[in-house]
């Protein structure tokens, strides 16, 4: 295996920055870049995201640390951004999840988890049994998943404008 949490945390920490980076007074055209209906932009992503700090992550690890007897997470609604970033600036989002993510890291580090934690085992509602480990892990790719995804839509934005450096530019060949 993988995980590290240590590992994972350092990754957890730098995605807020990582989008700020790229978006904080950016012409907000860039951030409402999709690759077309029923596809997410960054703005998209980073509501998703922000919906995750507030009802996934953390919430499902307090579920499967917890004394309680029912350890079934509630399901997660993947588009529940559409009306919770409503009428936000795309600043907003990036100040609403590096606080969020800041106190999402803050209580997993208060933990202290040890290896009898990570594998302690909650219940997704799709998935069956998961343990914290996975969960984790889930997490950490999950942010990754989504910078690729941002970052695949916004090249895609230029593709048609790169002339022949198309062919030395491989995500523009895989399109």
């Amino acid at each position: 295996m993988n995980f590290n949490l240590d590992k994972s945390i350092k990754i957890l920490e730098r995605t807020p920055a990582v989008f700020k980076t790229l978006f904080y007074e950016l012409d907000a055209n860039w951030a409402n870049i999709n690759e077309g209906p029923r596809t997410w932009s960054a703005y998209d992503i980073l509501g998703h995201l922000i919906h995750g700090e507030q009802t996934d992550w953390i919430p499902r690890a307090e579920i499967i640390l917890g004394d309680g007897s029912d350890k079934t997470f509630e399901p997660f609604d993947r588009f529940a951004q559409e009306k919770l970033s409503q009428g936000k600036t795309m600043e907003d989002l990036l100040e609403e999840f590096a606080s969020l993510r800041e106190s999402s890291l803050n209580q997993l580090k208060s933990w202290k988890l040890s290896e009898e934690d990570l594998d302690k085992i909650g219940v997704h509602p799709d998935l069956g049994e998961v343990s914290l480990r996975q969960l984790l892990s889930t997490w950490t790719v999950h942010d990754l998943a989504h910078i690729n995804q941002m970052s695949r839509v916004m090249v895609k934005h230029y593709a048609n404008d790169v002339g022949p450096w198309k062919n030395y530019i491989r995500i523009l060949k895989d399109l």
